[in-house]
């Protein structure tokens, strides 16, 4: 057998086994050498993986901006591709109504947004729900096939958001990472909003899916890089802001993605654009916006929605055996010029059957909403003080109407055509002074029974919501319920704001004298007469 001498270590010299090298003939040294060894290959392999996944990183983001498969495209845009290819599963395919969109006028604005030639500026479109804001720009993201745009859509849940924007961006928040055995918890971890902003996040800690980061640092890098080779801005949209809470979180998350609006349209990287249907995101914005375009979507006209509605119904095969035009013209002067509406009562088989069920749902709701109730209790006093100015808002846009109706009925020299009467509105400050309150208007902005455009302009949010208060105001002694109402209320805030004295051990005939004195009242002599 072969003898290593002692201290040998079995190196690889005369007599040793081969099993361990010498580097220095010390142990501890050579110990010493191969732990440095060690750690720098270690040090020298952590840092280059870290280029690396940093690479990796803005690649992926970047693959989220090539023309091609995105997620909300996909998904808008679904059942064109299954309905080509009759994968839907029905026995008929044309027994689904037709959902070709039509070309509104502002199509061709949005179209010069969502490729990138607007460039210098943000965009807030504000509409109506309904009135056909994310059609366009889907109808725009898929003639370009979605080349440059990223969409998500806002949540109340700003964990959520950054969830659904992460994979907008394709961004997988740094779990995919594998330096988390090396890692502390940042001291700088504070919530989503300030992940956002920094887009790190400690990848050995427990991450649920609803604790993820937006990397708009990293985003930021991509813009740059892209700018300089498409010579023209990436397209980043915010469908739906009126999602987001109205309270101090949900306002910092808006004013702090305006602010990364405002930096990147200054630089010409990025368009952000932000769709709402309600208005108070505007109000938000706009007291800090240099850079700010708005575009207000309303409602078709009359005679655009007259048309709309009339090709809508002829597209629908072997369901309509002929088309009434005077049947469609009453449909559309019921539900008014709203695409969602129109599209609901030209794809049912009576058209007039159809635009009357949707009037009686939109007043059923309508009085769920701001009911009146005679004889009410304390308890309920404020809801139906909220009620009482509402219907007194929606009383004036009544009378509005009539107003305009007999107008036209005095100047109307032909019944051919159908008669275009705008929709009565008021203008903001106006609103406050009848309602005599200032904080109702959000809260029926918020509901969806009036709207407020960028003007400040306040109108019903839509022909269903005038005439289905129109109905109610018009019924039998509404103004006397209307009064009984607010006079209950008023009786409820007197009982509220009376105070009483009782006065003990007083008997018939004695005699109580009171000063009044600087809003108090004291008791100087009680005695027997």
């Amino acid at each position: 057998m072969p003898f290593n001498p002692p201290g040998g270590g079995g190196g690889p010299g005369p007599g040793g086994s081969g099993g361990s090298f010498q580097f220095t003939g010390s142990p501890f040294f050579d110990a010493t050498l191969t732990t440095l060894v060690g750690l720098g290959v270690v040090f020298v392999g952590g840092v280059a993986y870290l280029r690396w996944y940093k690479k990796n990183v803005l690649d992926k983001i970047e693959l989220a901006f090539e023309p091609g498969y995105d997620p909300a495209l996909e998904v808008a845009r679904h059942y064109d591709t299954t309905h080509k290819d009759a994968a839907l599963g029905l026995e008929d395919p044309d027994s689904v109504p037709w959902t070709e969109h039509l070309r509104r006028r502002e199509q061709d604005r949005i179209d010069r947004m969502v490729k990138g030639e607007e460039v210098g500026h943000y965009y807030v479109l504000l509409g109506p729900k309904g009135s056909g804001k994310g059609t366009m720009i889907y109808d725009s993201m898929s003639a370009i096939k979605a080349d440059g745009v990223a969409m998500c859509d806002a949540h109340p849940d700003l964990e959520v958001f950054r969830l659904r924007l992460g994979k907008a961006l394709n961004y997988e928040y740094n779990e995919d990472s594998q330096t988390g055995l090396f890692q502390r918890r940042d001291p700088r971890e504070g919530g989503a909003a300030l992940d956002i902003e920094r887009g790190t996040q400690p990848s050995f800690c427990v991450i649920s899916s609803a604790q993820i980061p937006l990397a708009l640092n990293k985003l930021e890098k991509v813009a740059l890089r892209c700018a300089r080779r498409r010579h023209k801005p990436l397209v980043l949209i915010i469908n739906n802001v009126h999602y987001f809470n109205n309270d101090e979180a949900g306002r910092n998350m808006l004013l702090q993605l305006q602010q990364r609006a405002e930096a990147w349209a200054a630089s010409g990287i990025m368009t952000m654009i932000f769709s709402t249907d309600d208005f108070w995101p505007f109000h938000v914005m706009r007291k800090v916006a240099s850079r700010m375009h708005v575009l207000s979507i309303s409602d078709l006209d009359t005679r655009e929605a007259l048309h709309a509605c009339t090709r809508m119904r002829a597209n629908v095969k072997n369901k309509i055996e002929h088309h009434d035009h005077d049947q469609i013209k009453e449909a559309v002067s019921i539900v008014g010029g709203r695409l969602s509406y129109l599209n609901k009562v030209a794809s049912s088989k009576d058209v007039l059957e159809m635009s009357n069920s949707l009037l009686e749902i939109e007043k059923a709701w309508l009085l769920s909403q701001i009911g009146l109730i005679q004889d009410c209790d304390d308890d309920v006093m404020d809801e139906q003080k909220w009620s009482s100015c509402s219907w007194l808002l929606l009383q004036e846009f009544v009378k509005m109407r009539r107003e305009q109706e007999k107008e036209r009925d005095e100047g109307l020299q032909s019944l051919d055509q159908l008669p275009d009467l705008p929709m009565p509105s008021l203008p903001y400050y106006k609103c406050r002074q009848i309602m005599t309150r200032a904080d109702f208007l959000e809260e029926l902005d918020r509901v969806n029974i009036i709207s407020i455009d960028m003007n400040h302009n306040v109108r019903p949010d839509s022909m269903l919501i005038l005439l289905a208060a129109r109905q109610v105001v018009e019924t039998e002694n509404f103004d006397e319920v209307l009064n009984s109402v607010r006079d209950r209320i008023d009786e409820i805030e007197s009982l509220h704001r009376t105070r009483e004295l009782t006065f003990k051990d007083v008997d018939k005939g004695d005699r109580i004298r009171l000063v009044v004195d600087k809003g108090g009242a004291e008791l100087l002599e009680s005695k027997r007469s």
